[in-house]
């Protein structure tokens, strides 16, 4: 049965509105006074090669330029980075202004991947069309590491275990709670009643083609109604209020893939078990990207980076501009994000393969620009089959089937912070 879970191992940018920052004359005075200033040696170079490239495009003449950072670079160093571009610019003939008198604006995106600074230069030169040049080089060398007392913990609720493989499940807080499990047959709903969940209801699933082998499913909770399922194929929609039914018809619409505050939807392969590669609404520019078998969001100050377990097996990170791909990870094809409120707030939750007994779970943060352990793994019983992020964000369902008992089990996990 391992044979049908898919576990293998496993670049930031997104397009602003068009600004443009206005160049005095005064902050023209500034640069050429600042011109004497040395350059730190790790821009030098990168901030030259950036500036001939520009001006091959551009040539002499007037400019508008506009910096925005969408890297982990510090305010100083973009301020270095900033002053040795526009030093570099006016020695080869360039001249600021404002918008309205410039030939040409150029938008300078300063980006980074795992690996890689990345600067990107989109160049504007009346109705032409938009030239972009680029450097990239490589970052300070930084392993991918594990902390010795890691300070968070990945925390596991045990809500349901059952034959029939389950495919999602969710929580409908309340007086009292409800459960929603999700599996090949339907939608089961229990209700909290002294400790335990007890069945209430079931609501069946209505399809006309057998079901693929490895079947996925994912629930999604609704404000105007209870909830929303997606499976291969079909498309489920509950009612409002009990008691409660659920309408089911074929449909190919695309399944979300994040969460309530950072919402993204891809296009299921309903004969397989992975997305296309097609997102709506997209990230930023980026509308497609290499099939994959999961997501997860990780939010930034002023984008938000989406990274993507793919099915040839590295992990990409779309920016809206860029799709990088990262070294090599122990991660499985399972990944989520969490908003547990620790550490920077948002963790990757990913799988990894554990042992003879099972997979494990493991939380993520990117405080810089790799990833970095910050729990301990949570350990399961047998190979994970489907990991989701609840509506919320705030936790995340995990599924597993007990390598002992051959039934599925799905968990609640949440991330609590350390002491």
């Amino acid at each position: 049965m391992r044979n049908s879970v898919y576990n293998r191992l496993i670049r930031d940018v997104p397009i602003p509105p068009p600004r443009f920052q206005c160049f005095t004359s005064s902050l023209l005075i500034l640069l050429f006074l600042l011109a004497g200033e040395a350059l730190a040696d790790n821009w030098t170079s990168p901030a030259a090669q950036l500036a001939a490239k520009i001006t091959a495009v551009t040539g002499p003449g007037t400019v508008a330029l506009d910096f925005k950072n969408h890297s982990s670079l510090r305010q100083t160093d973009v301020d270095e980075i900033r002053r040795g571009v526009l030093i570099q610019l006016a020695t080869l003939g360039l001249r600021f202004v404002n918008a309205e008198q410039a030939a040409a604006t150029v938008q300078v995106f300063l980006s980074e991947d795992l690996r890689d600074y990345v600067w990107i230069a989109e160049v504007h030169q009346g109705a032409n069309e938009s030239s972009v040049v680029m450097v990239s080089f490589a970052r300070p060398d930084a392993q991918l590491a594990a902390h010795e007392a890691a300070a968070m913990e990945v925390r596991k609720t045990l809500l349901r275990s059952q034959a029939d493989r389950i495919l999602d499940a969710a929580i409908l807080d309340g007086t009292p709670s409800h459960l929603l499990v999700l599996d090949s047959n339907g939608v089961i709903v229990y209700r909290m009643q002294d400790g335990r969940w007890q069945s209430e209801q079931f609501l069946a699933v209505a399809h006309s083609r057998p079901w693929p082998r490895d079947l996925r499913g994912r629930l999604i909770l609704r404000k105007d109604h209870l909830f929303d399922a997606f499976l291969p194929g079909i498309f489920c929609r509950s009612t409002s209020s009990a008691p409660v039914t659920m309408t089911c018809y074929e449909s190919d619409d695309p399944w979300p893939i994040g969460t309530d505050q950072y919402g993204l939807s891809a296009f299921f392969a309903p004969l397989r078990n992975f997305f296309t590669g097609v997102l709506v609404p997209g990230v930023g520019k980026q509308t497609t990207a290499p099939a994959f078998y999961s997501a997860a969001a990780l939010p930034r100050d002023k984008y938000t980076l989406w990274m993507l377990a793919s099915v040839n097996g590295p992990l990409h990170m779309l920016d809206g501009i860029t799709d990088r791909t990262a070294g090599k990870l122990a991660w499985g094809s399972d990944i989520t994000g969490v908003h547990s409120g620790c550490g920077s707030g948002w963790q990757i939750l990913a799988t990894e393969s554990g042992d003879n007994r099972g997979d494990t779970v493991r939380a993520f943060e990117f405080p810089d620009r790799d990833p970095i352990a910050v729990s301990q793994p949570a350990d399961f019983g047998g190979p994970i089959t489907a990991l989701w992020a609840e509506s919320s964000g705030n936790g995340a369902i995990a599924v597993s089937r007990n390598s002992e008992t051959g039934r599925y089990e799905a968990f609640r996990l949440t991330i609590s912070c350390g002491h």
